[in-house]
């Protein structure tokens, strides 16, 4: 809290005054992307800008910020963002670019989001902005979920399963071995490293379906889920294939989570009840707080102090809303798993940003 006040306190004493003696007078939704920009900080994580041979690029940094006041002011496509670049002087400079002319053409943002994409610049920003200002403080709660994103793109095929060896019903007769059953996902990850759990979960985009205020629900595209942090503050986002199962990204999200920070619950849904999910979140010395999922059985009911203590997993709803409402998670216009994965990770740091700064308000 303290190194997000010393900005905080740089922003309104030092920035704002002297961006009201250079430009026109802010709007709050300036004043706004001013102080998410400067508490990223996303220069560092851009290339450098200069190079020796060849024709110089058009500048990253401006881009890179173009990108995220995008998510800000939620446009919904490139063009409406360059349209508002070149309709709004301030916001214009507020990116980088002196003049009109200078702003680059719709194909050259095209290239520099393939180049986002291509070293994950979002992600890494985010990721260090959760590292600088989330690692001291202890979390109370993570709550875990998960959400649909559609996407306009053709759904892959599924691959077809092997078929299985046929093999005589009834018990094995004395003496004969059959081989044993493939394991489950859930069951290895606790064994594997981080890089290869996010490896063996699926990426391509597929159809999806759960069940929404007790009916069924369909979509075609991906399933965004992340760990959440009091006050709706994304800690970590992992982009699967719609079809897969909200409890095959539990262990890997946990395992990101506690590389970033330090909490004492994790709550889930019935979704994640497993008891592999829940020996993991032990191992990493959380208490899970996980809703039964009776599985055609009788339901198990919490305690009231339990119960009291899950209800916090608002914040996982809460935080859905406002990235699906307010920071571009409805605006998926972009094909391929990278691609998607960069456009909402560009709403997931802005997000993240606002939320900190929010802390302090």
């Amino acid at each position: 809290m303290s190194k997000i006040s010393h900005v905080w306190n740089h922003i309104q004493t030092t920035l704002f005054p002297f961006l009201e003696e250079e430009l026109d007078p802010l709007t709050e939704k300036q004043k706004k992307l001013v102080a998410i920009l400067e508490l990223i900080g996303i220069e560092e994580f851009v290339p450098a800008r200069w190079w020796n041979l060849g024709r110089p690029i058009k500048d990253r940094v401006a881009l890179a910020k173009a990108f995220v006041a995008k998510m800000v002011f939620n446009c919904s496509t490139t063009t409406e963002l360059i349209d508002r670049l070149r309709s709004t002087p301030n916001l214009r400079r507020l990116c980088g670019w002196e003049r009109v002319s200078a702003i680059p053409s719709e194909s050259t943002f095209s290239r520099a989001f393939d180049e986002f994409s291509t070293n994950g610049l979002p992600a890494r920003a985010h990721e260090a902005l959760i590292k600088k200002y989330e690692s001291q403080r202890l979390v109370g709660h993570i709550s875990r979920d998960a959400t649909d994103i559609k996407a306009r793109e053709k759904a892959a095929a599924k691959p077809k399963k092997p078929p299985k060896p046929k093999r005589k019903p009834g018990r094995p007769k004395k003496g004969e071995e059959r081989p044993a059953p493939d394991p489950k996902r859930l069951s290895l990850q606790p064994k594997m490293t981080l890089e290869q759990m996010l490896d063996d979960l699926p990426k391509p985009c597929d159809k999806g379906k759960k069940k929404k205020n007790g009916k069924p629900y369909h979509w075609k595209g991906y399933g965004l889920h992340v760990d959440w942090a009091d006050g709706e503050i994304p800690v970590c986002a992992i982009l699967t294939s719609a079809s897969l199962h909200d409890s095959q990204v539990a262990i890997p999200l946990a395992a990101m989570s506690a590389e970033r920070v330090e909490n004492l619950y994790d709550l889930m849904d019935s979704a994640y009840d497993a008891k592999e999910i829940a020996a993991y979140s032990i191992s990493l010395g959380h208490v899970p707080i996980i809703d039964h999922n009776p599985r055609r059985g009788v339901k198990r009911e919490m305690a009231p102090a339990t119960k009291r203590r899950y209800n916090e997993r608002s914040t996982a709803e809460r935080g859905f809303s406002f990235f699906k409402e307010d920071f571009g998670g409805r605006n998926v216009r972009v094909k391929g798993h990278a691609k998607v994965m960069t456009h909402l990770m560009f709403g997931m740091l802005a997000l993240t940003a606002s939320r900190l700064l929010n802390l302090l308000m």
